[in-house]
C-alpha cells in the first residue's frame, strides 16, 4: 500500500523535519560553546602562576646577592620575580622578616616558599613547626646557597634540607668541575653531564645520604682543593606530601644573572610546585660510589698508589655498608690532612 501525503501535509512534514534539524543544530552550537568554555577556564586555572615566599632575611652572614643596599629590593627578589613573571610559573612575595612572613595564617595564601637565608630566623615551637607543616602539606620549599646555613640548632629544618654549613673550600673566586649524575632529570637537564662554574660551594655537617636523590656533585678531578670526600651540590626529596629542592649555586652576583642558572631555578620551582615530574628517591648506592671516586683519586695521588687498581678494589665494596661508612668518617675526620685515617682505609683493601 502507498501513502500519498497532500500538499499541506507534505508542507507539515517539511517544516516539522526542518524544524527538527533547526533545533539540533541550535542545541549542538550551546553544547560545544559550553564544552569550549569548560577547556578554557581549565586552561586558564591551569595556566594561573603559583605563589611564593621569598624569604632573603640573613640572621647571620649576609650575602651580597640578599644585600638590599638602602632599594626596595635585592638582586635575588629582582632575579626571581623576573624570571617567574617571564616564565608564567609563580609570582613572588618578599619578605626579609620571617617572624612576620612564616605564620600559619599568613602561608595559606602560598603554593611554595623559597631560602636564600642564614641563622636562626624563628624562634622555637609553634613558628618553626608551621614551616616544616607547610611544606609537608604539599607546598614546595626551594633553597639555594645558605639555605644550609640556616637554622643549624634546629634539627627539624637540618632534616628537612638535608645538611648545615660546615665551611668552603672551594671560595667564590674559584672555578671547579661538577659530574651531573642525572641529566635526564628536568631540573638540572640544562647542565650536561659535566660541567664547569664559578661560584663558592659549601661542604656539609649533618648530611645524610639515605635522604635525599643527589643530582650533582663537585668533581674532584676538576677541582681545587682536592679533598677525599664526596660533596653533593644539587638534590631533591620529598617531605610529607611536599618537594624540596636545593642548589647550593648562588653565591657570587654573576650566577644571579646567568640565565642557565635562571633555567635551573624556573625547573626547580616547577619540580616543587608539582608542575613536572622527577624521580626524588634517595641514591645512597650512587652517593657511595662518589665516594669512593673521591677517596681513590687523593689517596692515589698523595700515597703513590696505582689509581686505577684502587678505585677497581674499591668499587668491588661498594655495597659493603660498614666499609662506605668507614670510607665516609674516616675522609670527613681526615680533612685531607691526617694521613693516618686515609691508611685505614686502604688496611680495609684487600
Amino acid at each position: 500500500m502507498t501513502i500519498e501525503l497532500f500538499p499541506v501535509e507534505l508542507a507539515a512534514s517539511k517544516f516539522c523535519l526542518t524544524n527538527t534539524l533547526l533545533m539540533k543544530n541550535i542545541l549542538s552550537k550551546y553544547l560545544i560553546a559550553a564544552l569550549s568554555g569548560l577547556v578554557i577556564l581549565n586552561g586558564a586555572a591551569e595556566a594561573a602562576p603559583k605563589k611564593i615566599l621569598v624569604i632573603t632575611q640573613s640572621a647571620g652572614f649576609r650575602h651580597q646577592p640578599v644585600n638590599r643596599k638602602g632599594q626596595e629590593i635585592c638582586q635575588v627578589e629582582r632575579v626571581l620575580a623576573e624570571i617567574g613573571k617571564k616564565s608564567g610559573i609563580f609570582t613572588t612575595v618578599n619578605s626579609q622578616n620571617a617572624i612576620k612572613s612564616i605564620t600559619r595564617n599568613n602561608l595559606k595564601q602560598f603554593d611554595g616558599i623559597f631560602f636564600y637565608t642564614t641563622g636562626m630566623l624563628l624562634p622555637d615551637g609553634d613558628p618553626r613547626e608551621a614551616l616544616m607543616d607547610f611544606i609537608k602539606s604539599g607546598k614546595g620549599f626551594v633553597g639555594t646557597h645558605s639555605a644550609a646555613d640556616t637554622f643549624k640548632k634546629y634539627q627539624g629544618y637540618v632534616s628537612m634540607i638535608n645538611g648545615s654549613f660546615a665551611g668552603h673550600p672551594w671560595g667564590g673566586g674559584s672555578t671547579n668541575g661538577f659530574l651531573n649524575h642525572e641529566p635526564n632529570h628536568p631540573t638540572v637537564a640544562m647542565l650536561g653531564k659535566e660541567f664547569i662554574w664559578k661560584d663558592e660551594i659549601y661542604q656539609y655537617n649533618n648530611f645524610d645520604p639515605k635522604a635525599v636523590r643527589v643530582l650533582f656533585s663537585l668533581n674532584m678531578a676538576k677541582s681545587k682543593p682536592q679533598m677525599p670526600y664526596h660533596v653533593p651540590v644539587c638534590w631533591v626529596r620529598n617531605f610529607g606530601k611536599g618537594r624540596v629542592f636545593f642548589t647550593h649555586l648562588g653565591h657570587n652576583g654573576s650566577t644571579w644573572e646567568n640565565e642557565t642558572y635562571h633555567k635551573h631555578l624556573i625547573e626547580g620551582f616547577k619540580w616543587s610546585l608539582k608542575l613536572t615530574d622527577g624521580p626524588a628517591e634517595p641514591n645512597p648506592k650512587l652517593q657511595a660510589q662518589e665516594s669512593i671516586k673521591a677517596f681513590a683519586l687523593f689517596a692515589s695521588q698523595k700515597m703513590k698508589l696505582d689509581h686505577d687498581k684502587l678505585l677497581k678494589d674499591m668499587m668491588a665494596k661498594a655495597s659493603d655498608e660498614k666499609f662506605i661508612k668507614l670510607v665516609r668518617e674516616n675522609s670527613w675526620k681526615s680533612k685531607g690532612r691526617d694521613m693516618s685515617l686515609i691508611k685505614a682505609i686502604l688496611s680495609e683493601i684487600k
